[in-house]
């Protein structure tokens, strides 16, 4: 009984620091970007993005160096799942999404090459290694530089100003504190909830590959589900889908980019239906993101259900 209060402990107190410590992160770093001049869609799919799955890339690393690659690996596909599925369903049946055109000129190819590359890689041998990792960084290097320089470039030729900032808006000092004080409270966060998803994956008798897809999935999205729930509510679609996007890339390009230079990752039961599952609900948010410009309530619903649909077939079939 004292194991199970200390680990329901360990869970409740992990995800808070998950949460506040992404909270603390995209305040800061919101801020540090508006005075690079980058427009608000771009914010979404560098910034917020990155912040928002910080927490994928502790635990996703901290797994891997504890010789849990089931999670490590599960946590970054069931997290992609989770983003476009649960995420962007939830926000499409909140209000319909309106979708940006540039989207489609650089970021969401770059988001289908990077999930092919990363299913290539899983079924190409045992082992993704430090070599896999070093390609898949580059091209988030790659990525995360070319969006800026475009923003920039696009905003000096029209001779507009990407936002104004915020009349009250905090000072540089406040906001790297803020992003040191997020960044401190993701790893202790981070720590805690795998600890105590290991611990429910042994009393409920699941794999980790189970916990990885769905808990420590779901778990670690709680900042991008927050912060694309409240953009939708308040109108800010691009930061809501932004978010998204650019946070399945991070995934991919960043913490399988990361992770595996640290220690590689061997031995995972990581099977074709869950990167099937991330590659069908990624075409199809392609496909309804291009019909009339728009993710509207039913499409909303149906990644919703395709979610739940997704996750009973995990249970059933692990327990």
């Amino acid at each position: 009984m004292t194991q199970f209060l200390l680990n329901l402990f360990y869970f409740l107190a992990g995800l808070a620091g998950l949460y506040y410590g992404a909270e603390f992160l995209i305040k800061g770093g919101v801020t540090i970007a508006r005075k690079m001049g980058i427009s608000s869609l771009v914010i979404g799919l560098t910034l917020v993005a990155f912040a928002t799955s910080a927490p994928e890339l502790v635990v996703s690393v901290s797994a891997g160096l504890d010789g849990k690659p089931d999670i490590a690996l599960g946590n970054v596909i069931g997290s992609n799942i989770c983003n476009i599925a649960l995420i962007l369903g939830l926000c499409g049946c909140i209000a319909p999404l309106s979708v940006d055109k540039k989207l489609f000129r650089f970021d969401l190819p770059m988001l289908i090459i990077s999930a092919l590359l990363l299913s290539f890689f899983c079924f190409r041998g045992a082992v993704i290694g430090f070599w896999h990792g070093a390609l898949l960084f580059a091209g988030l290097i790659f990525y995360t530089t070319w969006s800026i320089y475009a923003s920039r470039k696009e905003n000096s030729s029209t001779g507009e100003k990407s936002e104004e900032a915020p009349e009250k808006e905090k000072s540089l000092p406040w906001a790297l504190f803020f992003t040191a004080l997020g960044l401190g409270l993701l790893v202790a966060g981070a720590k805690l909830f795998l600890w105590s998803a290991v611990y429910a994956a042994g009393l409920l008798k699941l794999s980790e590959a189970v916990i990885g897809l769905t808990v420590v999935a779901v778990g670690t999205s709680l900042p991008e589900l927050a912060t694309s729930v409240v953009a939708a509510i308040k109108g800010e679609q691009d930061i809501a889908i932004g978010n998204v996007v650019g946070s399945n890339i991070f995934n991919i390009l960043g913490i399988i980019g990361i992770a595996p230079m640290v220690t590689p990752l061997g031995n995972y039961t990581i099977n074709i239906v869950d990167l099937g599952v991330m590659l069908g609900v990624t075409f199809a948010l392609l496909i309804f993101m291009r019909t009339n410009w728009k993710v509207s309530r039913t499409e909303g619903a149906l990644l919703l259900l395709a979610y739940c649909g997704y996750t009973a077939y995990l249970i059933c079939n692990h327990v």
